[in-house]
């Protein structure tokens, strides 16, 4: 990381870089239960397994432009849609 510049002729100069952060948390689906909230991102890097948890987590916004979703593939490519994962070997 550069932090000092040592140029010849110049005196040293220290570099300072500062950029603004926004606090934030992250909390799990099952613990957003019940929860109202007016922001949500949700990370989904594997197909949501548990009956009604991506329900759960898609109903915890109040408005939907408050929603936002990034669903990827094994590969790391974006996916427009999400699977309803059942295990038909479990079923009756």
């Amino acid at each position: 990381f550069l932090n000092r510049l040592d140029i010849s002729g110049l005196p040293p100069h220290e570099l300072k870089l500062k950029f603004p952060v926004r606090p934030a948390f992250a909390i799990t689906i099952d613990k957003s239960q019940g929860q109202t909230l007016a922001v949500a991102r949700f990370y989904l890097s594997q197909p949501v397994i548990a009956h009604g948890q991506l329900y759960v987590a898609v109903s915890r916004v109040s408005i939907a432009s408050g929603l936002k979703i990034l669903s990827l593939d094994r590969v790391g490519n974006e996916m427009a849609s999400m699977k309803n994962v059942v295990y038909r070997e479990i079923l009756i």
